[in-house]
């Protein structure tokens, strides 16, 4: 059984209500992704694209189910990492916590560049990139109350913009309800939607990974983790619906900034740039996000050694895992100073489906009095997630199994070296 936050030492502290959690999830849902992957969705299978989030969502919905069961027996940081390695073993855990780790470092990255980009022009995004990460590094560093309060900032002008690109997108002149008519539904396309917009519900369990910070956990994760992911299905349905009416299915699916497109379709000139600043928000309020779930899942990794273990440490004081997150916002900066991985984290979508798969067995083994949600869901979560990954472009396999098979060898290298010292963990 895992223990609570006070019981472990140099725990965390519980200062997160259900408010501030369902602000996290939203703001982590919210991100950059809703205003770039309807583009993608539309190339891939035309106005068939709000079938695709239909899927998207009822898999994500399985998912949630999976880590709020999970998030109610075990309320301590890790996420997935902890609940994988409490209920299935130690290896399983290690799996879901290095893709996690490892593919949202890159998202970091990517979404601290995809700030940048609207709101300097290209010489000077770089620079700029790397200021808001080590902006937001101190932010999450003053403690969890800091990074909540933020977030509803930045949620809030969010969701003003999509509410301004909404109303213009309607008051233009496109195709309407035209452009929701199908001659024809390809699985295949309508697949590949669901998979590129299932990641952006990603981020609707990272309440989840701050676990040993929400007061009331059992009650408040499951809650905040529901009302969140409804919140941002109705959002992106809207959102969808919108755009797709003021474009139509092929001027959308050649679009760099949709939503931006659809807002100048009213003539206001004046409703674009809102549209932009609402972008740039939302890139943040995501990475602002994924420091703060990557901090609290490797203080858990560095729990039990599988990193190392000097970066446990909690700041007296402010109660973060403030050596994790120094060394992410190291890391990060590092990235966007050298390379750009807006187009180039495909390992990134192939590791967030692996994570949810291990929460979807996790929790189809939890015995009958910790359980929540039928088992079907569970089923239906696991088959999703493997059918996601089945419709990723090859690439990005290929690249994520590269991920994990350096991840297994760097664990298997230190059990070795455990064994040879007679330290193996119990």
């Amino acid at each position: 059984m895992t223990p609570s936050a006070q019981d472990v030492p140099g725990g965390l502290t519980r200062r997160l209500g259900r408010g501030d959690a369902v602000a996290i999830g939203l703001g982590s849902m919210l991100g950059a992704g809703v205003f770039a992957a309807f583009t993608p969705a539309a190339a891939a299978t035309g106005s068939g694209l709000l079938l695709g989030l239909l899927l998207a969502a009822v898999v994500a919905w399985c998912n949630a189910t999976a880590t709020a069961q999970l998030a109610a027996a075990h309320p301590s940081s890790g996420g997935v990492y902890l609940y994988g390695r409490e209920e299935l073993g130690p290896w399983w855990g290690f799996l879901a916590g290095w893709g996690f780790v490892v593919g949202k470092t890159a998202s970091c990255a990517a979404m601290a560049a995809t700030f940048a980009a609207h709101v300097v022009p290209g010489p000077w995004q770089r620079p700029v990139a790397a200021l808001a990460v080590v902006a937001l590094a101190v932010v999450n560093h003053h403690g969890i109350t800091r990074t909540a309060r933020l977030t509803r900032v930045l949620l809030a002008v969010t969701l003003t913009a999509l509410a301004v690109a909404v109303v213009a997108a309607l008051a233009g002149g496109g195709p309407g309800a035209a452009a929701f008519e199908r001659t024809g539904v390809d699985p295949g396309g309508v697949l590949a939607s669901a998979g590129l917009l299932f990641f952006a519900f990603a981020g609707y369990a990272r309440v989840a990974t701050l676990g040993e910070e929400v007061r009331d956990p059992a009650r408040t994760i499951p809650w905040a983790v529901t009302v969140a992911l409804a919140a941002a299905v109705v959002v992106y349905a809207v959102v969808g619906a919108a755009v797709l009416a003021a474009l139509g299915p092929a001027r959308l699916a050649v679009q760099d900034a949709p939503l931006v497109a659809a807002a100048q379709t009213s003539g206001w000139a004046w409703a674009p740039p809102v549209v932009r600043v609402g972008a740039a928000a939302a890139a943040l309020g995501a990475l602002l996000a994924l420091v703060a779930g990557i901090g609290r899942t490797g203080l858990a990794m560095a729990r039990h050694g599988d990193l190392p273990r000097a970066l446990a440490a909690v700041h007296p004081r402010h109660a973060v895992p403030h050596r994790v997150q120094t060394a992410l916002a190291v890391v990060v900066t590092v990235l966007v100073l050298s390379v750009d991985l807006r187009s180039a984290i495909g390992f990134s979508s192939f590791g967030v489906l692996v994570y949810y798969l291990v929460a979807n067995v996790a929790a189809w083994g939890q015995p009958r009095d910790r359980r929540r949600f039928p088992r079907v869901l569970q089923v239906v979560g696991a088959v999703g997630c493997v059918a996601l990954v089945a419709a990723l472009p090859p690439r990005s396999v290929l690249a994520g199994l590269a991920v994990f098979a350096v991840g297994i060898a760097y664990r298997a290298w230190r059990l070795r070296r455990q064994a040879r010292r007679g330290t193996l963990p119990a």
